[in-house]
């Protein structure tokens, strides 16, 4: 019994401290910028799939200042907090007609680059997340339309996503304009409404048996979006 109490103190523990937000990105190697992120007030996460908070996280209907120009092609590095729970990291943009919009439901997000399972036989050390220097980096596909877009930059906590609710959702929506684009179709998915509670991606024991391939919520990435790894039960 004091195992057991021992061990669900240290798991509240973890919860509690490893809490993040995604505060910066950087293009092509240039500068951090903050002013383009709609910051959430807190590093609390979400864990309710069918809250408008699933979007952006909160407040995330509020424009930030600034926009960030990012050349079709360009390398994205999303700046994290250090310390993130395990779990996969996930992409997607969404068009739009004005990048301070107040109106963030009914847009339809694209999936552009997704990472899960890097080495399972690090069992719950071997995900994407927690990221070394706390950097994700990925790519916006050559064949992405100039324009305007939200870029939505999630990392799912799944250290306590055995039941639901339990997996913790952590994003950050920037403000980006695409320009030297090319010609691609988008197509998406919607939120609320991409993922499920039900979701294998989204209820998931990591401890025990230790996965081994990973579903990713949110179906497959664009046919020109990109993945870090293969064996993955989620990538194309």
């Amino acid at each position: 019994m004091a195992r057991s109490i021992a061990l669900g103190a240290l798991l509240l523990a973890a919860s509690c401290l490893a809490h993040v937000r995604m505060t910066a990105i950087s293009v092509n190697g240039g500068a951090f910028e903050t002013d383009s992120v709609r910051l959430p007030p807190s590093n609390s996460p979400v864990t309710d799939v069918t809250s408008d908070d699933i979007i952006c996280n909160v407040n995330g209907n509020i424009a930030a200042p600034g926009t960030t120009t990012v050349p079709a092609g360009a390398t994205v590095v999303a700046q994290w907090d250090a310390g993130a729970h395990p779990g996969p990291n996930i992409i997607y943009l969404a068009p739009v007609d004005d990048v301070t919009t107040t109106t963030i439901t009914g847009l339809t997000w694209t999936k552009i680059s997704q990472q899960g399972i890097i080495n399972a036989a690090e069992a719950s050390n071997g995900w994407s997340s927690p990221l070394p220097n706390g950097q994700y980096h990925f790519t916006i596909p050559s064949t992405v339309p100039s324009g305007l877009y939200l870029l939505r930059v999630e990392t799912i906590g799944l250290h306590v996503a055995s039941t639901y609710p339990g997996a913790q959702f952590y994003s950050s929506c920037v403000q980006i304009e695409v320009t030297n684009g090319g010609s691609g179709s988008l197509s998406g998915v919607a939120f609320p409404g991409a993922y499920k509670g039900s979701d294998p991606g989204i209820t998931i024991n990591i401890y025990y048996p230790v996965p081994t391939t990973y579903t990713f919520p949110g179906g497959p990435v664009w046919q020109d979006g990109s993945t870090e790894n293969d064996n993955d039960a989620g990538d194309l």
